[in-house]
């Protein structure tokens, strides 16, 4: 089903690596692309506006931490998610499965305040997951339908089907069950989109994206990627505890799976994006899409990237003097050092003068001023990594 609101333009390819845009009806994203996490509706330390200042391009919000908070009643009389958080740029959400089992060993709170173990409390089934909430151990259950429905009500552009996420540790009888059981969910979500006519609460056209499971077993990736490519998602996208985590291993899935995936779909390796290694990887595995955590996660625990984009013998490599490309602002070395954390980096945090030196001192100091400061220095550096990259496909 061809829509005006949403499309993927692939404009270029060099070898696997991929050049495109994708329009969506807040704005276009250029491909390839690190996307900042927004859990609860906020990357964290920044408002909108610095995150603007990072040029992403587009952020994520977190389905089940929205739904728990600030609830979806709340979510609806603001006007969804863009209004509620003054962001008015395309937003991905994913669908909940991997914090339903993730956040699974619930606390159960008492009403004096104290907590305990509330036991085993995530249930699935072929119809969903019952879990406990991690913020007061009530009881929740999510399906397919109403995580897209949440989704709806969220308001982004990019919805996520529901999925099982398949632990690694996992042996192969398990995954041939979790995978069938993830494939009919995907195929609940696609005809409950078709059903609202793909469309959220508030008239607005929402993608949905597929997601591959089956963890580090080839054939089980295979039956996913045909499977999900069987339905007209919108894009396609690689889950799993792997991803992103375990490079070997993500590598070994992405040169199963890439050669059967569509070309003309954008591809999303989900939680890829932890050290600027990973994007480059990724981008040359024929990804198009990244998102992690990590990056302002490692800034306020006092890690900042440090490093280029060269070429060698005609491939894109990332280069850095600090082992997984991070320099570890709380060394001592850096108390009086008056460079900034990069030269020539175009950060809000290095335009604006701030040096190494001074960094150090808010971080070991526990200033509030130096989470905003260094994250904004991540999350630059990896959106410029990307939009580094995509130069490096069109130009050549």
């Amino acid at each position: 089903m061809a829509n005006k609101e949403f499309s993927f333009k692939l404009l270029k390819t060099k070898g696997k690596m991929r050049a495109g845009t994708m329009t969506t009806p807040h704005g276009v994203v250029q491909t390839p692309i690190f996307m900042p996490v927004g859990t609860v509706g906020s990357v964290k330390a920044l408002d909108s506006a610095d995150v603007k200042n990072t040029q992403a391009h587009i952020i994520l919000g977190n389905t089940y931490h929205l739904y728990l908070r600030p609830g979806m009643q709340t979510m609806q009389e603001m006007g969804g998610l863009h209004a509620f958080m003054q962001w008015d740029k395309p937003i991905l959400t994913d669908s909940g499965g991997f914090q339903v089992l993730s956040l699974g060993d619930a606390i159960a709170h008492k009403q004096d305040g104290s907590s305990q173990k509330s036991g085993p409390s995530v249930k699935i089934s072929d119809d969903g997951v019952e879990f406990r909430s991690h913020l007061d151990g009530s009881k929740h259950t999510f399906t397919p339908e109403k995580s897209i429905q949440i989704q709806r009500e969220i308001g982004s552009d990019i919805m996520m089907a529901f999925d099982e996420a398949l632990p690694d540790s996992k042996p192969h009888e398990y995954a041939v069950d979790s995978l069938a059981k993830t494939n009919r969910w995907a195929t609940a979500c696609y005809e409950y989109w078709e059903k609202h006519d793909r469309r959220s609460v508030y008239g607005t056209y929402q993608s949905l994206f597929g997601i591959i499971q089956g963890g580090l077993f080839e054939d089980l990736r295979r039956e996913a990627v045909e499977h999900i490519v069987s339905l007209d998602f919108d894009g396609v996208a690689l889950g799993g505890e792997t991803v992103g985590y375990d490079l070997d291993g993500t590598r070994r899935v992405m040169e199963w799976i890439e050669p059967l995936m569509p070309k003309e779909k954008p591809r999303y390796a989900m939680g890829m994006g932890m050290n600027p290694i990973d994007l480059v990887d990724g981008v040359k595995m024929g990804f198009d899409m990244f998102d992690c955590v990590a990056p302002a996660r490692l800034a306020r625990n006092g890690s900042l990237y440090v490093g280029s984009l060269e070429i060698e013998n005609g491939e894109p490599v990332f280069q850095s003097e600090f082992k997984n490309g991070r320099m570890s602002i709380g060394a001592a070395a850096y108390t009086t050092d008056s460079g900034l954390i990069q030269e020539g980096c175009d950060c809000e945090t290095c335009k604006a003068g701030y040096t190494r030196g001074y960094l150090r001192h808010l971080y070991k100091t526990k200033e509030l001023s130096y989470f905003r400061l260094a994250t904004q220095h991540n999350l630059r550096f990896m959106i410029r990594l990307t939009e580094q990259l995509r130069s490096y496909i069109l130009e050549q």
